[in-house]
């Protein structure tokens, strides 16, 4: 579904026309620095005060940014990369099957010493076409009436076990397992662990390929990151950007440790 590049992969590629590099980060970062031709695309206005924009509506801020059936998406990110693994899985949502990642972070770029830019660039809007894949998505009611499949919680162990809560009804899902999400990131700035580390952490959880897996955290954007780790080693998954907050006020029960011990 996705690949992840090189650093110097993307550098090769930079005036290329067949492929559009967008910046998922702030507009402040941004600004603060990015490669040649990169777009600015914050995938934090991907949401609205509803979650997720429709599809129409994605689209349509896609194509402006650029971005149409014929040019490659490249995307990189900074400090813990959940803003690309963010707008990866929207890309992804939406029917594409090249999306490429940058498997390091603009700070390692940056280490090194390759060039930066400090004026935005600007898109030229085009027409994109979304082709959705309603199976890389789980909605509030996918979940609640899930007879099989498994939940991955990727938030911190505070937040998972209720000691701190953010939603006024602290806990998790019923029947979920914790995985902090910060586990899954590489050494030396890369986006994710290797293979061999990322299998383990989840079998220790009891989740192997054969799984069907739903990967949650707050509101989505922690579990992109989940989402990518298990996508990368074939587990099929879904991701609930609806997320904890969207469950802790539909009402429907939780699970706590830090009330039921």
């Amino acid at each position: 579904m996705f690949t992840f590049v090189s650093a110097d992969w993307v550098q090769e590629r930079l005036d290329s026309p067949e492929i559009l590099l967008l910046d998922p980060r702030s507009a402040l970062r941004y600004m603060a620095g990015h490669p040649k031709n990169a777009i600015s695309l914050p995938a934090a206005k991907a949401t609205g005060a509803n979650g997720l924009r429709p599809v129409e509506e994605l689209a349509q801020w896609i194509g402006a940014a650029g971005l149409d059936d014929r040019r490659v998406p490249v995307l990189y990110d900074g400090a813990d990369g959940r803003n690309a693994a963010m707008l990866a899985w929207i890309l992804l949502y939406l029917g594409r099957t090249d999306v490429h990642l940058m498997d390091v972070f603009w700070e390692k770029w940056a280490a090194e010493k390759r060039e930066a830019f400090y004026r935005p660039v600007a898109p030229v809007a085009r027409q994109f076409t979304p082709r959705v894949r309603p199976e890389l998505r789980a909605t509030l009611e996918d979940v609640r009436v899930a007879a099989s499949g498994k939940f991955v919680d990727f938030r911190s162990a505070d937040e998972f076990t209720g000691k701190l809560d953010t939603e006024g009804k602290p806990g998790h899902i019923p029947g979920a397992v914790n995985l902090v999400w910060q586990e899954l990131s590489g050494a030396d700035h890369r986006v994710l662990a290797p293979r061999e580390k990322l299998q383990a952490l989840f079998a220790a959880r009891g989740i192997g390929p054969g799984d069907r897996v739903v990967a949650y955290c707050r509101s989505g954007l922690r579990a992109s990151l989940g989402f990518l780790a298990l996508a990368q080693l074939g587990v099929p998954v879904a991701l609930y950007d609806g997320s904890y907050a969207e469950w802790a006020r539909s009402g429907l029960p939780v699970e706590s440790s830090e009330i039921n011990s």
